[in-house]
């Protein structure tokens, strides 16, 4: 066969292992988004803007709502409606998570969270007590199909820059002015996707940060194996993430734009409708298995 002919016969094939990719996402998002589940006795840990709007989801695809934990009725933690629950949908802050964790797997209790900014100091610990200690804990930075299938390309993106060195690349994520840890959870998420497929990258840091009041801090600039990541907090922004590859010549550039808390909401619903049938520390790659290609 010519070389030529070769080489169409291949760029043919990849389009069609990239089409067929994208057909088996779509399909497998169809199916979990509207797959039948049996009803659950959901309890709700944290109940701000997001715990109203699990509510509504949860209702809404036929669970029961037994338990309401928020700051006032920490005691309920030990209450039988709280232990009566096949899983706990948890969504609070850093400086709480971890305690609400300890709290939920003494219930016995099984976990679905969304709070960030624990990882660090706590994660090895979580871990070891879902992969060893019986207990079972989903969790991820952000449950949104679009941030799934967004995390899926970054990563495969990173594999074809990991070829082109001419590219330097940085994140930025924007979010309300509520939210606490900076960066953000999926950035950090999304940064370690790039880390893993990249060999002139090896770790992320942190770089500007734009405060409520305007005022900036920090820094983008870095080493060449380090990948910064600008933080901006403004107005009621539910997440707004870009990765941009730079050149001399031009810029390629990647961005998810939450239009409104829907997307986690639904993810966090479906992540708890499969914790209930498995055990262990879970994530979005068990839900989504897509992730794993």
């Amino acid at each position: 066969m010519f070389p030529h002919v070769v080489e169409k016969v291949f760029h043919v094939n990849r389009k069609l292992m990239c089409t067929a990719n994208v057909i088996k996402i779509l399909i497998f998002a169809t199916i979990i988004l509207n797959i039948s589940q049996k009803t659950m006795k959901i309890a709700l840990i944290g109940y701000g803007k997001m715990g109203k709007e699990l509510e509504k989801a949860a209702l809404s695809r036929g669970h029961e709502i037994v338990c309401i934990i928020d700051i006032n009725n920490q005691e309920d933690f030990e209450s039988e409606a709280f232990k009566s629950a096949d899983v706990a949908i948890e969504f609070t802050n850093p400086m709480v998570a971890y305690s609400n964790y300890m709290k939920a797997f003494k219930a016995d209790v099984k976990l679905v969270s969304g709070s960030t900014g624990w990882m660090t100091e706590h994660g090895e610990e979580i871990k070891k007590l879902c992969t060893e200690g019986g207990k079972t804990l989903f969790w991820s930075s952000n449950f949104s199909l679009g941030v799934a299938i967004f995390s899926s390309v970054n990563k495969y993106l990173a594999k074809i820059m990991n070829q082109f060195p001419g590219y330097d690349v940085t994140m930025s994520e924007t979010h309300h002015i509520h939210k606490l840890d900076a960066p953000s959870g999926t950035a950090i998420t999304l940064a370690e996707g790039i880390l893993q497929n990249m060999d002139r990258k090896d770790k992320w840091v942190k770089g500007t940060f734009a405060a409520p009041d305007g005022s900036i801090s920090g820094t983008n600039d870095c080493a060449p194996n380090e990948l910064p990541i600008a933080s901006i907090r403004e107005g009621e922004v539910f997440g707004l993430h870009t990765i941009r590859y730079e050149s001399d010549v031009d810029s390629i550039t990647l961005t998810h734009d939450a239009k409104s808390r829907g997307g986690f909401v639904l993810g966090a619903v479906l992540a708890a409708e499969y914790t209930a049938q498995h055990e262990g520390f879970l994530g979005m790659s068990d839900l989504f298995p897509f992730l794993n290609d």
